[in-house]
């Protein structure tokens, strides 16, 4: 398989977010055959239809772009009272509309979810996937990737420390590679 591209969409702007050092480790460490990217989403204006109308902003022109020339999406994100970050649903927004021009569509995925509390973003991460359901990005769905306790996986500098962390997502990336297979022959 040649390199396919990948992008990545984390779903916190915290300067110090455990989920984009998540990002950033993985894009550092690609299985073979794929290359990471992560595309940042702060900077899209909320969606809104009416901007749609005539000329949509350079922001949803651009990104609508960049998402279009993908291979396959990757999804890190955090939970926010048991959901999706704003930034997140509104980057899934501005990719799916106008109706009938969704780039996402049919795009293979992958969701990854973490939390500093124990059960690692599972409301995040199922709440993510009834979305993608909708735009039709096929979501693998074994294994599962939910990061509890987050925080503990990484040192003061920032960098992912813990062994069993990095081999989980290892095996994750791997199952993800061979899902994306699926679709992309």
């Amino acid at each position: 398989m040649a390199n396919k591209k990948i992008g990545v969409f984390v779903g916190s702007l915290r300067k110090g977010s455990f989920n984009k050092k998540i990002a950033n480790y993985l894009v550092s460490n690609p299985p073979a055959g794929l290359s990471l990217e992560i595309l940042e989403i702060g900077q899209l204006p909320f969606y809104n239809e009416d901007l749609d109308q005539g000329n949509p902003p350079k922001e949803y022109v651009d990104f609508r772009k960049a998402v279009s020339e993908l291979d396959a999406v990757l999804f890190i994100t955090p939970e926010y009272n048991r959901g999706v970050t704003a930034v997140l649903k509104n980057a899934i927004d501005v990719a799916s509309r106008p109706y009938g021009k969704n780039v996402w569509d049919g795009k293979p995925g992958g969701v990854i979810s973490s939390s500093i509390g124990a059960i690692g973003g599972f409301g995040a991460n199922h709440h993510l996937r009834q979305s993608l359901v909708f735009i039709n990005v096929p979501a693998m769905a074994q294994p599962e990737a939910y990061i509890g306790n987050v925080a503990a996986n990484f040192d003061e500098q920032g960098k992912l420390v813990n062994k069993d962390c990095q081999k989980f997502l290892s095996s994750f990336m791997a199952a993800y590679k061979e899902w994306i297979e699926k679709f992309l022959k």
